[in-house]
């Protein structure tokens, strides 16, 4: 069976024209042509009846009220990746005897049905939105924006106008050019290390208008939350502000609050039972391949697996590959000695080398891993996360080695079946 959830983009539709009375092995036509496609794995077909037609002897068969046709024209429609029509074809032109069959290369933009999408996608944004947003105005300098993330402990906050309109969002990492460091960052390791950051800051007269991404990717309180997801997952976003008709902030959606609604929903325990291509794992969506060091490996090296990944955590392995911890980038600042931040911070950012150092993996790692087997489905994983309120999930095969990670928003894209 094909391991693929869905079907995006380039795709061939096959299509069948058969008669009702055709036969194959005792039973119609259509309906053993459809357990074959079944069986191949294929993500769907329908069966389309036609009310008059006629082929190549060129007698015409209707549907008439007085009597119904024995033998009206039928079309089974296909649509999958190219590889599977072409097994599919191999096994089904032998059963067609009379007919036709043909092949188009078809654009799919979306894939879906209601076991790869366990979101309640109808429920309003308004239902499900956080309501007490803390927000910048345009007028503000940078410093008070820094400081308005380090108070409330957030990386981005809505810019709103007099009028109350989203104008803008700022981010920590908008921050990043002007004071040298992301304030989540600096506010890990305090003391002279954030005050220089902040005093950089003071001394400039850059307003948040300034330096805020604008326009910005907005939510209204009347779309439906499988609309508002999708388009967070398509831009890759944690959060979006959310606006009522005339324009005005009145909350924000965020990834926690879109997970947050499958904390109850039941775990199918029989994917068996499941149709085709409906099962979809923490296995099929990871992220591979993963970023891991070993515990002795120095702070070099771990700075050095940061910058070649492109990710802000690591995994802490074993000589068996067995996950040991986490570190995220803001750890390697904070859990070196305090002389030693300031280095270890401009190696993150390469500016430098990073400080030599007695810190090693195991000194900078959080102990203790949420993991799951590739077989978990993603509902299940989505609430073991949210329980334990971990961003990350790493997943092991039988023997608790690393196979790969599962974050947020990989979460977020295959839940809103993006």
């Amino acid at each position: 069976m094909s391991t693929s959830i869905s079907i995006h983009g380039n795709a061939q539709r096959l299509t069948i024209y058969i008669g009702e009375s055709d036969r194959w092995r005792g039973k119609p036509l259509y309906m053993a042509i459809l357990e074959t496609l079944r069986n191949l794995g294929l993500a769907g077909a329908t069966v389309v009846r036609g009310i008059a037609g006629f082929g190549a002897h060129s007698r015409i068969h209707t549907f008439a009220i007085e009597r119904l046709s024995n033998d009206l024209p039928l079309r089974i429609e296909v649509v999958d990746q190219a590889e599977k029509i072409a097994q599919a074809v191999e096994q089904i032109a032998p059963m067609v005897s009379e007919g036709m069959i043909t092949l188009e290369n078809v654009q799919v933009a979306r894939y879906t049905h209601r076991y790869l999408n366990p979101l309640p996608t109808d429920k309003l944004v308004a239902e499900v939105m956080t309501r007490e947003v803390v927000t910048l105005s345009p007028e503000m300098t940078v410093v008070e924006a820094w400081e308005r993330m380090l108070k409330y402990e957030l990386k981005a906050l809505p810019v709103v106008n007099r009028q109350g309109e989203v104008v803008g969002m700022l981010t920590d990492e908008d921050l990043l050019l002007y004071s040298q460091s992301r304030p989540a960052l600096a506010g890990s390791m305090g003391g002279e290390i954030l005050e220089q950051a902040l005093k950089a800051l003071r001394t400039s007269n850059i307003k948040v208008s300034d330096v805020m991404v604008h326009p910005v990717v907005t939510a209204n309180e009347t779309d439906s939350l499988g609309v508002a997801a999708a388009r967070m997952a398509k831009h890759g976003l944690k959060r979006l502000p959310v606006v009522n008709q005339a324009g005005r902030l009145v909350g924000v959606l965020s990834r926690l609050d879109v997970l947050r609604q499958v904390l109850d929903k039941k775990v199918t325990t029989s994917p068996s039972a499941l149709p085709l291509h409906a099962v979809q794992t923490v296995g099929e969506v990871m992220h591979t391949p993963v970023p891991v060091v070993k515990p002795e490996d120095s702070l070099a090296d771990v700075v050095d697996t940061f910058l070649e990944s492109g990710s802000r955590r690591v995994i802490v392995v074993d000589e068996q590959m067995h996950p040991l911890g986490l570190i995220g980038d803001s750890d390697v600042v904070a859990r070196v000695a305090p002389p030693e931040q300031r280095g270890a911070l401009a190696a993150l950012r390469q500016l430098g080398r990073a400080p030599q150092s007695q810190a090693t993996a195991r000194s900078l790692m959080s102990p203790g891993v949420l993991t799951a087997v590739p077989q978990t489905p993603l509902v299940e994983a989505a609430q073991q996360m949210m329980a334990q309120r971990r961003k990350w999930l790493v997943v092991v095969d039988a023997d608790n080695k690393v196979l790969g990670l599962v974050d947020r928003q990989i979460l977020l894209k295959a839940l809103a079946a993006v």
